[in-house]
């Protein structure tokens, strides 16, 4: 039987104006399978708040 998974770093939550975040979401979660399932609400949460903020700004258009 395998012992627990590897303890690795966490990697932050991109911010919703970091590069990395190419509009879509898609980097956000580019990794999502590989960390571990403690992480996943975090980064869900932060999409939804960034998916919120750009909702916000279509009637500004």
């Amino acid at each position: 039987m395998p012992g627990p998974p590897a303890e690795r770093p966490s990697a932050a939550v991109p911010a919703a104006d970091d590069p990395a975040a190419d509009g879509s979401g898609a980097a956000v979660f580019a990794d999502l399978d590989q960390r571990p399932v403690s992480e996943h609400v975090d980064v869900y949460e932060a999409e939804h708040a960034r998916l919120e903020r750009e909702l916000r700004t279509i009637d500004q258009l």
